[in-house]
């Protein structure tokens, strides 16, 4: 038990301070581009044009358990591998969990939007927040774009890093794997469109299913980044405008985090917004908060969410240390 929260550990560490080496990734496909080349064989098998939408349902179960249950294989199977060899296995398995972390990889885009509106200007400041977003960057003004950044860092917390440490504190490598695995697929396939509809509907329920812990647990985690970051009224904020708001967001998860965030800044979220051209009507967040985000905004955000990271390494900390 002490060495599974000990790798947990180490790989926080590790994804906080290396995260993600471009040059590696330049060169080597990441673990998650090969989720995704699974994910759209079994799609193009399964999902075809023909098939009646109940089929489609069912083989969309079937796609998503062959799925779950290869990425749980082949962490069992490195798992085993790495308890063969000792201390060296624990570093091992440290650095793959790590890959699967997103601390400084989600710190990292979010700024480049923070320096890019500072030094560039507008344009550049949609180009950079155009890496992190589905939504279309020429319908942002500038407060449009530092609102978006700072959504999706509050949502990526929950499913970029509280969600992947929660199931390998959970089940290990497998967990951690099956996790990523399922995680991908809602994002390659859980949508509501004609296609992925019927298909989706197994990826996407399941993987609300898996994120309801980390979304609740990264209110939290939020809430304790304010406490350092701005003081205790802001961390009651967090809490108070989480619990209020978060079933105003279309997403059964990503309203925790997004609301605890705008709590914690006093500042609007979501809203309106348009993707594709299309115009999607959603209420604000914290609708009584301040109305016109600034690349401050960002910057405190991001100091809220590393405090964030650091307040759930403690955790791993300290839950390690009872287990000894």
């Amino acid at each position: 038990m002490a060495a599974h929260f000990l790798t947990l550990l180490l790989a926080l560490v590790i994804d906080l301070v290396v995260g993600d080496p471009d040059r590696l990734w330049w060169r080597y496909p990441h673990p998650v581009v090969w989720f995704g080349k699974a994910i759209s064989s079994l799609e193009k098998l399964l999902n075809g044009d023909r098939l009646a939408a109940e089929t489609r349902r069912q083989n969309g179960f079937v796609a998503l358990a062959i799925l779950l249950l290869g990425a749980c294989l082949a962490g069992i199977l490195m798992h085993a591998f790495f308890l063969k060899l000792g201390v060296v296995g624990i570093l091992l398995e440290a650095v793959v969990a790590s890959v699967f972390l997103a601390q400084k990889s989600l710190s990292d885009h979010v700024r480049a939007v923070a320096v890019g509106l500072r030094t560039g200007g507008l344009e550049s400041g949609r180009q950079a927040v155009a890496m992190i977003v589905g939504r279309d960057p020429k319908s942002l003004d500038e407060p449009g774009i530092c609102r978006a950044a700072i959504e999706s860092l509050a949502e990526n917390f929950s499913d970029g890093t509280v969600a992947p440490a929660f199931w390998f504190a959970i089940a290990g490598l497998p967990g951690l794997f099956a996790y990523k695995m399922l995680n991908t697929a809602d994002s390659m396939i859980g949508h509501k469109t004609e296609r992925y509809r019927d298909f989706g509907f197994a990826a996407a329920r399941t993987d609300d299913l898996a994120n309801w812990p980390a979304a609740r647990l990264s209110v939290l985690l939020i809430a304790l980044g304010a406490l350092a970051a701005k003081g205790s009224d802001a961390a009651v904020n967090t809490v108070r405008i989480a619990l209020r708001d978060n079933n105003l967001h279309r997403s059964p998860n990503s309203g925790w985090p997004e609301a605890a965030m705008a709590g914690a800044l006093d500042l609007q979220l979501a809203g309106p917004r348009r993707y594709h051209g299309e115009v999607v009507m959603e209420p604000m967040l914290n609708g009584a908060g301040r109305t016109h985000a600034s690349v401050k905004d960002i910057e405190t955000a991001l100091r809220i969410y590393l405090l964030a990271c650091c307040a759930l390494t403690v955790i791993v900390l300290v839950i390690f240390t009872f287990s000894l």
